[in-house]
């Protein structure tokens, strides 16, 4: 099959350090490759990939040393090369949310759509309910819930590449936060989990400017009375192995949505059990007693700590590597691919511009 991924530019093709869109775009492309099909990955230059790369941009967005740049501008240009090309694919595969409609929209039956974000936000219901051609797929089945009656194709979970992360069949006696600092990520939580319980905590984590007043005001405060507490930063995929493979186990304390959670298959594909808040997706990733534990509140996080060396950690890879491999997640994808190819056969006319 001929495939087209189309990623947003923010970050590299997979990401240098914090990212969650780009990187699974970066392991389902490989993936579609390793699986013997004819994929063409529109992003920026630095992009690494099995595939066939469309550059669009001469590096990702957020670590351009450039002072003044437009996200708009390098999104429209990389829209506008698409649709050039767009007679050389059967299926042309968004991650950029809903900004191609308006170029797209005579051929969307060619195109499928994966949502990344969370979909409760004010005028989203608008857009959808303006472009209901396009197929959409959700990465969970909790993200579908504000938009229920949007143009559903399916749902599929992320995966990653199995021999990205080592099993590590012992940990080194810590616990983990890995992702980004900000409120409805609750680093706090975690914080005050480790604290009760008296045990070392490792948080590596991105500070976005726009949290920059909460770190400082919240969080630092809390890691610098805390000896406990080791603040490492934003770490890159080749420090994660080592990083979610020493916890005894990862703590996700979120207090949001979450569409998905990246970062509780990571730790998974290290076999490192996940603690997480029953929020969003999370009991759709985590098998409670299984894969790790399913809390709602500090008293039940406190206790599911102290129950993780129970759980089999190879048993909690081997869960990985059936529901979240890259591998799993392509054929997921292939299946929708196909109904797209049988429903807009490639030899369809298709008005493309010059």
């Amino acid at each position: 099959m001929r495939i087209a991924q189309v990623t947003p530019l923010y970050e590299a093709v997979p990401p240098r350090f914090y990212g969650g869109t780009e990187r699974v775009v970066a392991h389902l492309t490989d993936a579609l490759v390793d699986l013997g099909h004819e994929v063409t990955l529109f992003a920026s230059a630095d992009a690494r990939t099995r595939a066939r790369l469309a550059p669009v941009r001469d590096e990702a967005i957020r670590l351009d040393p450039a002072p003044l740049k437009s996200d708009l501008a390098a999104h429209m240009s990389q829209l506008a090369e698409v649709r050039r090309r767009a007679r050389e694919f059967d299926v042309i595969h968004f991650h950029t949310d809903m900004i191609h409609f308006p170029f797209f929209e005579d051929m969307a039956g060619r195109t499928l759509t994966t949502l990344h974000g969370r979909l409760d936000l004010k005028d989203l219901d608008g857009v959808y309910a303006r472009w209901p051609q396009f197929p959409l797929v959700s990465i969970s089945d909790d993200q579908r819930r504000p938009l229920a009656t949007a143009n559903w194709a399916g749902t599929v979970h992320h995966g990653m590449a199995s021999d990205l992360y080592r099993f590590h069949p012992r940990s080194d006696g810590y616990l983990a936060f890995l992702g980004r600092i900000s409120p409805e990520k609750r680093p706090d939580r975690a914080i005050a989990i480790a604290a009760r319980l008296g045990r070392r905590l490792k948080i590596a984590a991105k500070i976005d400017a726009a949290d920059r007043a909460y770190y400082h005001e919240k969080i630092e405060p809390l890691i610098a009375g805390q000896p406990l507490v080791e603040f490492i930063g934003e770490i890159g995929d080749d420090e994660k192995s080592a990083f979610l493979g020493g916890a005894d186990a990862l703590l996700f304390p979120i207090d949001w949505p979450e569409p998905f959670g990246l970062v509780m298959i990571e730790a998974m594909a290290c076999g490192t059990p996940v603690v997480a808040y029953e929020c969003g997706s999370v009991p759709e990733v985590i098998e409670d007693g299984v894969t790790g534990f399913i809390v709602r509140n500090e008293d039940q996080a406190v206790q599911a700590v102290r129950q993780v060396d129970r759980l089999d950690r190879a048993r909690v890879r081997a869960r990985f590597e059936t529901r979240f491999s890259s591998t799993a997640m392509a054929r997921r994808y292939l299946a929708l691919y196909d109904r797209r190819r049988a429903s807009a056969p490639a030899d369809a006319p298709i008005a493309v511009s010059a």
